[in-house]
């Protein structure tokens, strides 16, 4: 037995020091290649849009929503103010096997999707224009904008983009197939989009609809995040909601105390199951850092009318409430109630998804505390995040292209465990992150139902939930066949 312990632990220091030496090799590849594109990028567009210090670079590189994403260093960033700086950045990128990231909102909870250390960052912070042409009632947006901006822009028309529920988002959004307040009745943010023009890895500008003949990088693009090509314009079709005076809505917030919680999951579980109307709009956070804190929980409710029904949201109007504030109310009014802004935390997300079962939520509900309690004096809050998905929010925008996800054919709730670290804290705890991967594989998803990309941990395999994963694959290996994108930056896992 002696012999065979030292037999396994000289091979493992033999194959420790190979890896070792491995890693260092493919760094200095990395450091080289990222150098040599930055130098090829910067001899065709110039010092003004790639830099490599400076104030612009530092604010940059500190600006991402999640202090996590914030750490990296890139060797250099390319601030693109068209179509073409991409196309000159991207070839380069593919020329000199660099690694990359790409970085339009930044607020993304998935470390490294939209930063990066020895590669080449590219920054939509000058490509952030808004209009809508009232001729062909579409809106245009270019891949840097912030929702909450692109809304104010085109609302003096009466109109807005189907965007995310915080004004801080991007564009993103859109390539995760995107949850909007008004979801149900319009379908995913996802499904607003007419047609786009994307960079592919090789640097190649094609645009993309639902009828020309690249139909199927359309679909894809609609759900697979980063991994089909740089979007570099989006023209919408827009929600005609009305302008900021025009209160057509009725809703607001309802704050519960932490003894409620156990009512919300049952109430949550009964309006996924129950609730048909696609003017109701929801979504449910529910704190578990603090169970007796009088304002743990909070509801976003929404009604397309003069009032909230109780048939509708009689369950959550019930439960005693610590403060309400309801009333008449835009869309514009509506989309502004989460800034969703706040930087300096390092942010984790972990997706799971549920179908109308007051059993399955409070199962996962437990599951989650159980997760709180032991890490709690890691965490700076744990929260719980339910939107609902309605098959009105499958069959909305059906006529105008189906997008990558695939509808499951029943109603369910995407569930978000979002974790905020304390200020300071740089990286996921190793710990932490081994409790969490633990608590997502508790709290799994009801069979058959997508994941939501956009709140996945980074860990998790959202592509293989998809119903469509097979045509996923296929649409992958026609646009990207040396496999660039998955081998040079990081995003969801599974092609």
């Amino acid at each position: 037995m002696l012999h065979r312990w030292i037999f396994v632990s000289i091979a493992s220091l033999v194959t420790a020091t190979t890896l070792g030496q491995e890693i260092t090799s493919n760094s200095t590849k990395s450091t080289a290649a990222s150098s040599l594109a930055c130098g090829a990028i910067r001899h065709d567009l110039g010092s003004s849009i790639v830099e490599s210090s400076g104030s612009e670079y530092n604010a940059t590189t500190q600006g991402p929503w999640s202090l996590f994403n914030s750490v990296n260093q890139p060797t250099c960033i390319v601030y693109p103010r068209s179509a073409s700086h991409v196309q000159a950045a991207m070839s380069s990128i593919f020329q000199f096997g660099s690694h990359y990231s790409v970085q339009a909102g930044a607020h993304s909870a998935m470390v490294g999707w939209n930063s990066i250390n020895d590669g080449v960052l590219i920054s939509f912070a000058h490509m952030t224009n808004t209009s809508y042409n009232q001729q062909s009632d579409t809106i245009t947006v270019q891949p840097g904008v912030h929702w909450g901006d692109a809304m104010a822009t085109v609302e003096p028309f009466g109109v807005s983009v189907i965007a995310g529920r915080a004004s801080d988002i991007g564009t993103g959004l859109l390539l995760g197939g995107g949850i909007s307040f008004v979801s149900p009745l319009y379908g995913w943010s996802a499904d607003s989009i007419k047609e786009m023009d994307v960079v592919l890895v090789t640097g190649q500008l094609v645009t993309a609809t639902a009828t020309n003949k690249y139909s199927d990088l359309f679909r894809a693009l609609k759900g697979g995040a980063n991994r089909f090509g740089i979007v570099t314009r989006y023209e919408l079709y827009p929600a005609h909601t009305g302008t900021k005076d025009q209160k057509n809505w009725f809703g607001g917030i309802i704050v519960y105390p932490g003894s409620s919680s156990v009512a919300l999951n049952n109430a949550s579980a009964r309006y996924i199951r129950e609730v048909t109307d696609p003017k109701a709009g929801l979504i449910v956070i529910l704190n578990t850092m603090n169970l007796t804190a009088v304002d743990a929980n909070t509801v976003y409710l929404f009604y397309k009318g003069a009032n909230l029904p109780t048939n509708i949201f009689g369950s959550f109007l019930s439960i005693p409430s610590t403060s309400t504030s309801l009333s008449l109310l835009s869309y514009y009014d509506i989309s502004n109630l989460i800034a969703g802004s706040s930087r300096g935390n390092g942010q984790q997300f972990g997706a799971s998804s549920w179908i109308g079962d007051e059993g399955t939520f409070l199962k996962g509900y437990n599951h989650l505390i159980n997760f709180t309690r032991a890490f709690e004096t890691e965490l700076l809050t744990s929260d719980m995040i339910i939107s609902p998905i309605p098959l009105s929010q499958w069959t909305a925008r059906s006529s105008r292209g189906v997008n990558a996800i695939g509808d499951p054919g029943v109603p369910y709730a995407a569930i978000n465990f979002h974790l905020i670290y304390p200020a300071g804290v740089t990286t996921i705890p190793t710990d932490v992150d081994a409790g969490f991967k633990l608590l997502l594989s508790q709290a799994s998803s009801s069979p058959g139902l997508p994941l939501y990309i956009n709140e996945c941990d980074a860990s998790q395999n959202v592509f293989n939930t998809y119903p469509t994963f097979a045509t996923l694959q296929k649409t992958y290996a026609k646009y990207d066949p040396s496999r660039f994108n998955v081998e040079h930056t990081a995003g969801p896992i599974g092609l």
